[in-house]
C-alpha cells in the first residue's frame, strides 16, 4: 500500500537470518528510513530489537510505528528518544504488557510524538470477515492437501 503513495518500501534481514536477496541489514536501513513500520513476530531474536542503539541510528525526523508486537521495541529507549528528540514520533500499537501496568514508561504523560493505541485494529466488522474468510480457505486449502498462506523462512 506504502508504494501507491509514491513510498519506497525496504525490507529488513531477519536477525541472525541468512541473507537474502532484497533484503537490507537493519543496521544499514535504519539511517535512511523516513518511516520504520515493524511486522514481525516477537521472538527471541526479535524481542528488543529496536533499543536505544538502533533508536540513535535512525533520523531525528524519522516515524517509529510498531503494529506488531509488544516487546520488540525497548519502551524505555523509545522513551527516552522521543524526549530527547532523536527521532520525530512513534505510533504504538501493542506494549509489552496488555493491559500495561502504570509504570509503562511510554504511558508518562510527558512524551512528545507519541501516540499509543490499543490493539484491536483488527476488531473492525471487515478485518473479523476477512479473518473468517481466510480461515474458510485454510481449512479447504488443508482439506485438499494444499498449501495456503504458508510462510517459508
Amino acid at each position: 500500500m506504502a508504494e501507491a503513495f509514491g513510498m519506497e518500501v525496504l525490507l529488513a534481514q531477519r536477525p541472525g537470518g541468512e541473507r537474502r536477496a532484497g533484503r537490507i541489514p537493519l543496521e544499514e536501513l535504519l539511517p535512511g528510513v523516513d518511516i520504520l513500520s515493524l511486522h514481525c513476530p516477537l521472538t527471541d531474536a526479535t524481542r528488543n530489537l529496536i533499543g536505544a542503539g538502533e533508536l540513535g541510528l535512525m533520523k531525528s525526523d524519522a516515524l517509529l510505528i510498531n503494529t506488531a508486537r509488544g516487546g520488540i521495541v525497548d519502551e524505555a529507549a523509545l522513551a527516552t528518544a522521543l524526549r530527547e528528540g532523536l527521532i520525530g514520533g512513534a505510533g504504538m500499537d501493542v506494549l509489552s504488557r496488555e493491559p500495561p501496568l502504570d509504570d509503562n514508561p511510554l504511558l508518562a504523560a510527558d512524551i512528545p510524538n507519541l501516540i499509543v493505541t490499543p490493539h484491536v485494529a483488527w476488531a473492525s466488522r471487515e478485518s473479523r470477515q476477512r479473518l473468517l474468510n481466510e480461515l474458510g480457505l485454510n481449512i479447504q486449502a488443508f482439506l485438499a492437501g494444499e498449501p495456503h498462506n504458508r510462510v517459508e523462512s
